[in-house]
């Protein structure tokens, strides 16, 4: 079997680009999703009230998503 050619660089960036993009898009879902499930307004504990707490669990939960968004968009290409 002879080797694989690598892809050409313009179906690299488009690829890359279109994750990408994909990804911030379904964090973005994510999020709203998030604002409208829990019983209190995220941006007024975070803006407001400068609630740490509330701040801490709103990046956890964006990097855990961001986590389970790369390994699902990568692991189908």
């Amino acid at each position: 079997m002879p080797p694989l050619s690598p892809a050409p660089l313009w179906r690299m960036i488009l690829d890359v680009t279109l994750l990408g993009v994909t990804g911030i898009v379904l964090l973005i879902l994510g999020y709203y999703i998030w604002e409208v499930v829990t019983p209190y307004n995220l941006r007024r504990e975070l803006q407001d009230n400068k609630n740490v707490a509330v701040a801490v669990v709103a990046a956890s939960f964006i990097v855990g998503m961001a986590l389970v968004l790369a390994a699902a968009l990568l692991r189908n290409r």
